[in-house]
Parts: structure tokens; C-alpha cells; sequence
């Protein structure tokens, strides 16, 4: 339990969209500029706290460099409670802009399942190839709801 001192200097029990919000401004010390990114676990624990608890659809990108630190994580598109659109063409962009040689792509799902949508797994595979074709690499698709997801690790996604 987390607490919190009130104006009259009493604790009492953290809110949960205070915690979140901290935890999101923590997360930030894991996304800045040289960082390592070397495991799914590790980029799972930052997006997490990144995407844990909106109310709306987020999808964004954490984009390394070859030895897989960190150049940058931008948060590229924002939708509705179920619905977000992507385009390719911006995250490609993106990647150029970085000189990104592989990149991370994560969304999140408000209803908190986190079981992949065949428009996930279509996503995930049209960026992959997009971007293969700029020499980056989709290392990883994440899916965040109450828990996190990793397309690698369940086999949906082969980096």
C-alpha cells in the first residue's frame, strides 16, 4: 500500500490514479536517451507503466539502436476506447528521423484483455515488413491491459 501525507500532514491511502501517475513518471528514467533495452521483461515493466490504466488507446513506439539502447519513445497515435488508427508511414518516419535500427511497438487495450485482435497481428506483420525494407527491425509487439503481453514471446511475432 502506498500512502500519501494529506494538507494536515496525516497519510492515508494512495489513489489509484495518483500511483499510476507516478508510476508513469518514473517509467520515464527507463526511456531516457542510451538506456538498455536487452530483454522483453525489461521493455514489458517500462511500456507497462506507460500504458497501464488510459482509458483510451494508445500506440506507441520505443525506438533503439543496434545495441539496443534507447533513442527515443514516442507515443504516435491515440484513439478511442477500442479503436486507434495506425499509419505505417509515420512510424517510418519516425525510425528515419531517430536512425532507429529496430524499434519496439506497443498499444494498449482500456477493456484490460490483452489478447491480440487479428488486426494486432495484421499491424504487427505489415510494419515488420515496412520496415525491413529501412533496415529496422519490429524486436517486439507489446499489448497492455491488466497484464502485459509480448507477440515474441507467445510466438505471434519472430524478430
Amino acid at each position: 500500500m502506498l500512502y500519501i501525507r494529506d494538507l494536515c500532514g496525516f497519510y492515508e491511502p494512495a489513489p489509484k490514479a495518483t500511483i499510476l501517475s507516478e508510476a508513469r513518471r518514473l517509467s520515464g528514467y527507463q526511456f531516457r536517451r542510451g538506456a538498455a533495452i536487452l530483454s522483453p521483461t525489461v521493455a514489458k515493466e517500462a511500456i507497462g507503466l506507460k500504458l497501464t490504466g488510459l482509458e483510451h488507446e494508445v500506440f506507441g513506439c520505443l525506438f533503439l539502436d543496434s545495441r539496443h539502447q534507447v533513442l527515443a519513445w514516442r507515443e504516435m497515435f491515440r484513439g478511442s476506447i477500442n479503436r486507434n488508427s495506425v499509419h505505417p508511414r509515420e512510424v517510418v518516419k519516425e525510425a528515419l528521423a531517430l536512425n532507429a535500427a529496430s524499434v519496439i511497438i506497443a498499444h494498449n487495450h482500456p477493456s484490460g484483455g490483452i489478447q491480440p485482435s487479428k488486426e494486432d497481428l495484421d499491424l504487427t506483420r505489415t510494419l515488420t515488413e515496412i520496415l525491413k525494407v529501412i533496415d529496422v527491425r519490429v524486436l517486439d509487439h507489446l499489448i497492455v491491459g491488466e497484464e502485459v503481453l509480448s507477440l515474441s514471446e507467445t510466438g505471434h511475432h519472430s524478430a
